[in-house]
């Protein structure tokens, strides 16, 4: 298992050398629409980066095979300075103050994770958390599970979380079956909990959506395609896979020597985890041409195929 998860990411296959540069445009869309609403990119390797990362990988913990083929592609940081988000975010600091007050003082307020469809993220980037529902359930900083689960994936294969800062104030205990509550069940409660002791769910109100949930980054990630059954399926459709390496060594006699030293470069900058597997691909695709890249994998899968 360990060998066909390394092989996945250093190798090609005939689908990514036909249609991976249609999924880096929607990727590459997607995180045009979170930088034009306020969101800044982030280095992985930069201290709140790493620590985020961190965070991210703990919640699959549990479960290695998922972590082991999971990759975080981008982190993108709330930098909006638009009147609109800082009304939101002055609204937060004084319900912060009100519920501390109240609370003897102490606001209780954590990070938690929100997944969801791409185009709710970028709904909710946009424009605030729906009202259209009864609450939110966001996930505990090291719980995100869940969150991961519903995390949709879009059509370059990439999933993404909100990481909020969430007011909780005083927490009740509610049944996932108590599906007509929409609020407090009495003021002496700000919001709700699975678990007191080890929740895995906070659970935001529709009444107190938007003043006390504030988005902070987004994290983009590709995830196995079996992440919602959290087990490998039984079956897979075979793949014939070629290693960026062996890729190399058949393109270059077909390649000038500025070709050979550019695609040489950016291997270089693949295994040295400067680029990412989907822009190793883009980049290939750029310097030795979609005709001759598809018709190399489509030579090399055919022999590959005779052989077995």
């Amino acid at each position: 298992m360990n060998q066909i998860g390394a092989e996945n990411q250093t190798s090609i296959t005939i689908d990514d050398a036909m249609s991976e540069s249609n999924e880096l445009d929607s990727c590459y869309n997607c995180f045009q629409h979170f930088v034009a609403n306020g969101f800044s990119k982030i280095d992985e390797s930069s201290f709140e980066g790493d620590i985020i990362k961190t965070c991210f990988f703990s919640c699959l913990s549990r479960n290695p095979q998922i972590s082991y083929r999971t990759k975080i592609v981008a982190i993108h940081k709330n930098s909006n300075t638009s009147q609109c988000w800082k009304i939101r975010a002055h609204s937060f600091g004084v319900y912060a103050k009100a519920v501390a007050d109240t609370r003897g003082g102490d606001a209780n307020i954590k990070y938690a994770w929100y997944g969801a469809s791409k185009n709710e993220i970028c709904e909710t980037v946009m424009h605030g958390f729906s009202w259209r529902r009864h609450s939110i359930s966001v996930s505990p900083a090291k719980h995100g599970l869940d969150s991961v689960l519903c995390s949709g994936v879009d059509g370059s294969g990439v999933r993404h979380l909100l990481l909020c800062r969430v007011i909780l104030g005083k927490q009740e205990v509610v049944r996932e079956d108590s599906s007509d509550q929409f609020h407090p069940s009495s003021m002496d409660f700000d919001s709700a909990v699975d678990d007191i002791s080890s929740p895995t769910r906070y659970i935001i109100w529709n009444t107190h959506l938007n003043y006390n949930i504030l988005p902070c980054y987004i994290l983009s990630f590709e995830a196995p395609p079996y992440l919602s059954g959290l087990t490998e399926p039984k079956t897979i459709k075979p793949k014939t896979w070629i290693t960026f390496g062996t890729l190399i060594s058949i393109l270059s006699p077909f390649l000038d020597h500025s070709q050979r030293a550019s695609l040489e470069e950016q291997y270089t900058n693949y295994l040295e985890k400067k680029i990412t597997r989907p822009q190793m691909i883009q980049r290939v695709r750029a310097i030795a041409g979609n005709q001759l890249l598809s018709a190399v994998v489509k030579l090399y899968t055919n022999k590959v195929q005779f052989w077995t």
